[in-house]
């Protein structure tokens, strides 16, 4: 039997994320841990550094999300929050899980997300219209957080007049990893329960009048006979709107701000457009939105004799993975010409938890990163970059103000 973890004289990872300390010291700190240790002491529990660990905790299944434990990790009781709490595709583990992947996977495929390419280009053209003039913008605030949501509404359904309201509910729901829970609890479950009813109506009305939407889609999804519940359905969609909006502004906040601060690499893009895919997996490995995701112990895990007891929780580092230097050569260099590899980057994780929407996502930036670098040259930073605090959620800039050509 491996040695218990608790035993272990391990780093500590805890300073890494102190509010006082930027997102580069922050960085650099976990570099140099990473450098020297596999595993190390993080704020619930243990951590996971090197990209072959990683993915193996991802993929053993043993280890179950925490996503649905949240405000328990941060010791927070909330008998209102327990009793509307539902199953979820983000937290559903075993057979359950592979049933809801198995149903709604199809909806879900890179030909969906590619219907929705000339929309994207329509909404990005939009959103650069309004600034354009001016050759000055906070690419935060003008364009990645409003540019997600007419996307997911377009994906539902919903029309022009309801987008507000979805920003408005997202930005709420997702107060959930703003470190503030005993504050902003009231508003993510007011949120969480007016986006419900919205989405129960818009599901009514979809079972009674079909539409080309992802809504009726999922309505109709069907594996031998086996179909998704009404509530099912209402807890995928909201797992749609929080995997694909605050997520894809991050991302796209934090690409735009690579491109700002290597120039180089901005013209290159524009010239030679056919590399925004790999550009796409470039600025996801080098500076993810995702940084981190948490996994429980199910029950008593070895591994690299190691022995994890059961309720061990274990946060695996997609950052630390991604600039793992067994891995990729070179990872502290952004090269948007990087050959792709066979182990890709991991900020939409591994394993059956693996990012659903990771075809939507791609599509996103694509689109979005393809016309920016065609309509906004000569990308630069106007003043300091306002970022949001460091946590192990989602992350990304408050403020970018950049000026372009």
């Amino acid at each position: 039997m491996g040695t218990l973890a608790t035993e272990l004289d391990l780093p500590d990872l805890t300073f890494v994320d102190d509010a006082d300390r930027t997102w580069q010291e922050a960085r650099e700190a976990a570099d140099a841990v990473a450098a020297e240790h596999w595993l190390a002491r993080g704020m619930f529990g243990f951590a996971v550094l090197h990209y072959d660990d990683v993915v193996a905790v991802l993929r053993d299944r043993r280890w179950h999300s925490a996503s649905g434990q949240i405000l328990e990790m941060a010791g927070i009781e909330s008998t209102e929050w327990t009793a509307r709490r539902r199953q979820s595709i983000l937290s559903a583990e075993g057979e359950e899980h592979v049933r809801l992947r198995r149903l709604v996977g199809p909806a879900f495929s890179p030909r969906h997300a590619d219907s929705l390419r000339p929309f994207m280009r329509q909404v990005v053209n939009e959103l650069i219209d309004g600034f354009e003039g001016h050759g000055r913008a906070d690419v935060a605030v003008d364009f990645c957080e409003p540019y997600p949501i007419p996307i997911i509404c377009e994906l539902f359904g919903a029309p022009k007049e309801d987008w507000k309201q979805f920003s408005l509910w997202a930005t709420d729901i997702f107060r959930i990893f703003n470190g503030n829970l005993e504050e902003d609890l009231p508003a993510i479950m007011r949120a969480n329960e007016e986006l419900d009813d919205y989405l129960g109506e818009l599901i009514d009305r979809r079972r009674n009048t079909p539409s080309d939407d992802l809504v009726t889609a999922l309505i109709a999804a069907e594996d031998e006979g086996d179909r998704l519940s009404h509530d099912e359905l209402i807890s995928l969609c909201v797992a749609v709107l929080m995997a694909g909006t605050d997520t894809t502004r991050n991302q796209l906040g934090c690409s735009t701000y690579l491109f700002a601060q290597h120039p180089e690499q901005w013209e290159l893009l524009r010239k030679r457009p056919e590399l925004v895919p790999r550009a796409v997996e470039e600025t996801m490995r080098y500076l993810g939105a995702v940084r981190g995701t948490v996994r429980i112990a199910s029950e008593d895990i070895e591994y690299r004799d190691v022995l994890f007891p059961k309720g061990t929780v274990m946060a695996a580092s997609l950052s630390a993975a991604n600039r793992d230097e067994s891995t990729f050569a070179d990872p502290l260099t952004f090269d948007i010409t990087r050959e792709p590899s066979n182990k890709p980057q991991l900020t939409f994780g591994s394993g059956i938890h693996y990012c659903l929407g990771a075809a939507l996502a791609r599509a996103e930036q694509q689109e979005a990163l393809t016309i920016m670098a065609d309509r906004m040259p000569n990308l630069h930073l106007d003043s300091a970059v306002e970022w949001k605090p460091n946590s192990f959620g989602i992350w990304g800039p408050a403020r970018l103000p950049v000026t372009f050509g």
